[in-house]
């Protein structure tokens, strides 16, 4: 089971239905690094929900909603994002190295001081997004909407940017040593 400090940070279980705010249910299958599933909370609404700091290594969120979440300081570690919607949400200094971010959704998010190295984010909406300071090194950005990010002092060595969408994006201070802009990686 996974500690208190997760569990008492999830918002409250309402029976599956949609809740006042309009927020939807949800599952969380929290994984060892084997991907065996260690504990399972269902229903919970994860649209604005605070679970700031939390450790949610490897956790299954493939689809959810987490939209305007609080995941700042909160450790993501090779956790499985896909198709996630976090779309404005704080994502402040977390920790999202090795995660699975294909395709998801993440315009106008707070990312600022976040790792993401050698996340697969192929693919992935970052319209806007805050990604100041950010670790990129070694990470999948093929296809990535990159549309007016802020990537100043961002670390992108190594990172595969193939037919990437970067109009209006800000790199000044960025690292690019290694870039890869072509290619199949």
């Amino acid at each position: 089971m996974p500690p208190a400090s997760i569990l008492a940070k999830l918002p409250a279980i309402n029976g599956g239905h949609e809740t006042k705010g309009g927020g939807t249910m949800s599952k969380i299958e929290i994984t060892d690094s084997k991907g065996l599933v260690l504990h399972t909370v269902e229903g919970a609404n994860l649209r604005g929900a605070d679970l700031a700091g939390v450790d949610l290594r490897g956790a299954h969120l493939v689809a959810k909603d987490l939209r305007a979440a609080n995941l700042a300081e909160a450790n993501l570690r090779g956790a499985n994002l896909a198709e996630a919607n976090l779309r404005g949400a704080d994502l402040r200094t977390a920790n999202f190295a090795g995660a699975n971010l294909i395709e998801a959704d993440l315009g106008l998010a707070k990312l600022r001081g976040a790792n993401l190295e050698v996340a697969d984010l192929m693919g992935a909406n970052l319209w806007g997004a805050d990604l100041r300071e950010v670790n990129l090194r070694d990470a999948d950005l093929r296809e990535a909407n990159l549309k007016g990010a802020n990537l100043e002092g961002a670390d992108l060595r190594g990172a595969s940017l193939r037919r990437a969408d970067l109009r209006g994006a800000d790199l000044r201070g960025t690292l690019l040593e290694g870039l890869r802009l072509g290619g199949d990686a």
